[in-house]
């Protein structure tokens, strides 16, 4: 009988699980397949410890450490994890290892295993997006994937203008849209439970020291003005606690109903009633110009961390300008936020309010990613494609 095909899914965070998750269950129907989940990085962090959400754990990889925050202590993360990850290849011995988007738990996943000798396939490829470190490592990750699978047509042309070859580029849509069509609206008592919200506020931190504190600030004056606002906590990025600390302080004050986690096929659900009932998702999450797009509610995408990502007439765009101006003036903590910021903000959730939510459209493909992708891990041979050369 011919050894089974094992096949190593790497997942470092909440958000990223959500994408994976039909990916790994229809390699669990495949046959002639193992799949294996590998949970890094922010899975292991309190207080969510996400990592108690997936079905089974394969491999666990430490990374990040609680109260070690910063730009640096992500880069010794990222070593421990490399060590972490070549030790649990070199135990597990999977043919392919698959990550997804650009994190520091998808690179070191896929510095181990390129390094490694074993072939690595891509998720998510060629996008573009600004983020803490996110535009550098997806595509260093690129460089060291054997197998490229984007969401759309416009990331595939990228990848190959990088001179990776067009034979190993896929085109398979997003995640994302697996299952778009079945999502239903989340149900009233649970609604009613989030404070039956007009806003979903998600801002992720983006590495910028003190500035995160003005432009949380500024974010929250915009929303919170009488308006029913859910606030989600951000992901485990340089300058989370300061985010962390501005939901906790508008807690105290009456101006939002925080949320510390958010399974994805709730937070699917939200934005579903969301975009239903004339409500705005508002911040500067992928989720706002893929899951949003897709689930026709409308966004407020607030500076730069998505920065050349390919986004859909849902989006409503604040540039980054006023908070760097800002920032300049030698007093950077000189007031809580920055008045035409926050009327900028305000003006956009307002034009947010009254786009056509019936004409979104979406590049993400129909929602068979999954079908796609293990069709191709496992037709494609692992050891036909580690050696790398580019075609320029």
């Amino acid at each position: 009988m011919t050894r089974a095909r094992r096949i190593a899914v790497v997942t470092g965070t909440r958000a990223e699980w959500g994408l994976l998750a039909s990916i790994v269950a229809c390699l669990d129907a495949t046959p002639n397949c193992e799949s294996l989940i590998f949970a890094a990085g922010a899975h292991l962090l309190p207080p969510a410890h996400t990592i108690n959400e997936l079905p089974r754990v394969d491999g666990r990889i430490e990374m990040q450490q609680p109260g070690k925050t910063g730009r640096l202590a992500d880069a010794v993360a990222l070593a421990r994890g490399i060590e972490g990850f070549a030790r649990a290849f070199a135990e597990e011995q999977p043919d392919w290892v698959v990550v997804l988007g650009d994190r520091i738990e998808a690179f070191a996943a896929a510095s181990a295993a390129s390094v490694g000798g074993i072939a690595l396939a891509h998720i998510h490829g060629g996008d573009r997006a600004e983020g803490v470190a996110d535009e550098a490592m997806r595509h260093a990750i690129t460089k060291l994937a054997h197998l490229h699978l984007p969401a759309t047509e416009q990331s595939a042309e990228r990848i190959v203008r990088m001179g990776e070859r067009p034979e190993h580029v896929h085109v398979v849509g997003s995640p994302a849209a697996i299952g778009i069509d079945q999502v239903q609206p989340l149900d009233d008592a649970t609604w009613n439970d989030l404070g039956a919200p007009e806003l979903v506020l998600l801002l992720h931190p983006t590495g910028r020291g003190e500035d995160a504190e003005r432009a949380t600030a500024e974010t929250l004056r915009a929303a919170s003005l009488g308006t029913p606002t859910l606030w989600l906590y951000p992901n485990h990025d340089p300058d989370r606690e300061t985010i962390v600390e501005v939901i906790e302080q508008a807690e105290s004050g009456g101006d939002c109903v925080p949320c510390a986690h958010v399974p994805h096929a709730i937070f699917r659900s939200v934005l579903k009633r969301l975009g239903e009932s004339g409500g705005v998702l508002v911040g500067n999450s992928s989720a706002g110009l893929i899951e949003a797009a897709l689930l026709h509610c409308p966004t407020v995408d607030i500076g730069n961390r998505q920065a050349g990502r390919e986004r859909a007439n849902n989006v409503v765009h604040v540039d980054d300008e006023q908070t760097r101006l800002a920032s300049k003036s030698g007093h950077p903590r000189e007031t809580a936020s920055h008045p035409k910021r926050v009327n900028q903000i305000t003006a956009a959730i307002t034009d947010a309010r009254a786009l056509d939510r019936t004409a979104f459209t979406h590049p993400y493909g129909p929602g068979d990613a999954d079908v796609r992708i293990a069709a191709l891990l496992m037709t494609i041979d692992p050891g036909g494609v580690v050696r790398k050369r580019n075609v320029y």
